[in-house]
């Protein structure tokens, strides 16, 4: 009986799971719905950028943002170059935090802080894209959008009242959007002076921290507590428009700010070399400081005058006297044609002690270019020099108003001031025969021009003016004049491009204006002027 219950068991059993999957499946048969239609298939560029990000949580942003460019090269770079950027990078921090650790022991009575290891691990962080501004100033703007998850391995060791304890932070994730600004820019490398660093929102930070072998992130509460401390300190400190400043190179080095004034006197010459075939010369000298873009200053002309005398004072503002000379050209005016060159000659400034004045009485030569030997005399000029250095207490370096701008250097007509004319840019010119872009400024009288770029319609000029007025210019207006040159003789002649007319009350008032302006009898041309007004 037993042997034939367990085998009607093992039979029923049989049936039963049998039957079970053939009426299941029938039931799933029978339920499931008949009118399942195919899949809507949709490209990817037709979602919406929500829809994309929940398809995509971490697509990088030069791809969901047009702003942002991609920087797999430097993501690359980064890598090649991260285990030496680790020890370099730990170096410095271990030589940041020497200090600081050392103030707060003795505060707190703790007998040491020690780094037991320091390395930020082999995983380098990477950048998801890169945004970059464009303003009209001298600086460079960044915001690159960085994401870490990294492997570090930084254990502090805290010695106190006779106990030893480790913590160690392990599995770092950071997120962050940093703004990073160059500025000013500057003509000497690294051409910035300063790094300013803020970030745009709140970072995102998760690490893991052991203490005494166990992982306090992993206590209840104490991991949102620990993100929010984090996040709020942070913020407070560098979220912007708060900036973390980093010093690069001393300004006033870089952008070379007047150290003196440099006072000639232009007294005559003698025996000069005639240049008129049917007559004698009629002489003028032009001099300026080399390494210098101011135009030169001129004396007046000496009309039939072999032996002409000026007594014509002129400042020179001087920046580097270590390099700095003194360059002096006579010409013969002509009235019509290129003025011809009677000679020249070069005073290093190096050579003349300060404040103490000298008479020079100088050979005239052909070229300072010893290979260009002249043995025919071409007559001789007689200077008076002075340098006078700014005075400690006097340096323009140091006299600087909540506008960043100088004062003007000593020597400046009392209640009077320098007036500084950058002209930086100009876009979308277009002349009607040839765009060979040059600006003529006009100001009181006085005319100055830039150089002239050839076949441009975005000319670059970088120039900087500067007009000595006896008072405030408030009443006073500037013309800026864009014109092209042809690029050689033929029937064309020069073409005005636009011109722009600016009144100088507001430069007197906010002491520096930075604007770009619409030229008037242009169709759509612009040109960028930077104006300062440095009081005496």
């Amino acid at each position: 009986m037993g042997f034939v219950s367990s085998l009607l068991g093992t039979f029923g059993f049989g049936i039963g799971v049998s039957a079970g999957v053939v009426i299941g499946y029938y039931l799933f048969i029978y339920f499931h719905s008949t009118d399942v239609k195919d899949p809507k298939i949709r490209p990817l560029v037709e979602l919406d950028s929500l829809t994309l990000e929940r398809m995509l949580p971490e697509i990088p942003l030069w791809v969901k943002n047009p702003d942002f460019d991609r920087v797999d090269w430097l993501n690359k770079f980064l890598e090649n170059m991260w285990p030496y950027l680790d020890k370099a990078i730990c170096k410095t921090a271990k030589e940041i935090a020497k200090p600081i650790i050392a103030e707060n022991t003795a505060k707190y009575k703790i007998d040491s802080v020690e780094f037991q290891t320091l390395t930020l691990g082999s995983l380098p962080p990477t950048f998801q894209g890169i945004k970059v501004y464009i303003t009209d100033e001298k600086e460079l703007i960044m915001e690159p959008v960085l994401k870490w998850a990294g492997n570090p391995n930084i254990t502090v060791v805290v010695k106190a009242f006779g106990l030893k304890a480790s913590a160690q932070v392990i599995d770092l994730q950071v997120f962050a959007i940093p703004r990073i600004t160059l500025r000013p820019l500057v003509p000497s490398f690294p051409c910035f002076a300063k790094i300013y660093v803020s970030l745009m929102e709140k970072p995102h930070v998760d690490f893991g921290l052991r203490l005494l072998g166990a992982d306090l992130m992993s206590i209840p509460g104490i991991y949102s507590i620990v993100q929010d401390i984090i996040k709020n300190q942070v913020a407070s400190m560098y979220l912007w428009p708060k900036t973390l400043e980093v010093p690069i190179m001393d300004l006033s080095s870089a952008m070379k700010k007047p150290v003196g004034i440099l006072h000639v006197k232009v007294v005559r010459a003698f025996k000069l070399k005639k240049k008129d075939l049917l007559g004698k010369s009629d002489p003028y000298v032009k001099l300026k400081l080399t390494e210098e873009k101011l135009p030169s200053k001129k004396t007046k002309v000496k009309y039939s005058n072999l032996n002409p005398e000026w007594n014509e004072d002129f400042r020179l503002v001087v920046k580097d006297p270590n390099s700095q000379a003194l360059e002096l050209i006579v010409y013969d005016w002509e009235k019509v044609g290129k003025h011809d060159k009677i000679g020249m000659q070069v005073i290093p400034l190096k050579e003349l002690t300060p404040d103490e004045p000298k008479t020079l009485t100088l050979e005239l030569v052909k070229s300072m270019d010893l290979a260009e030997t002249d043995e025919k005399s071409r007559g001789q000029i007689v200077l008076e020099l002075v340098y006078s250095p700014f005075k400690e207490d006097t340096l323009p370096n140091e006299a600087v108003d909540d506008t960043g701008v100088d004062k003007a250097p000593e020597g400046t007509p009392a209640g009077g001031g320098l007036l500084v004319v950058s002209i930086h840019e100009a876009e979308d010119l277009e002349g009607k025969h040839h765009t060979n872009p040059y600006a003529r400024i006009i100001f009181k009288g006085e005319e100055r021009k830039t150089k002239h770029i050839k076949k441009t319609r975005d000319p670059r000029w970088e120039e900087e003016f500067q007009f000595v007025c006896e008072e405030p210019p408030v009443n006073d207006k500037l013309q800026v004049e864009v014109h092209s040159r042809p690029s050689s003789i033929g029937i064309h002649s020069k073409e005005t491009l636009g011109y722009v007319v600016i009144n100088l009350a507001d430069v007197i008032t906010n002491k520096r204006i930075n604007e770009k302006y619409n030229l008037i009898d242009s169709k759509n041309g612009r040109i960028q002027i930077e104006l300062q007004w440095r009081p005496s």
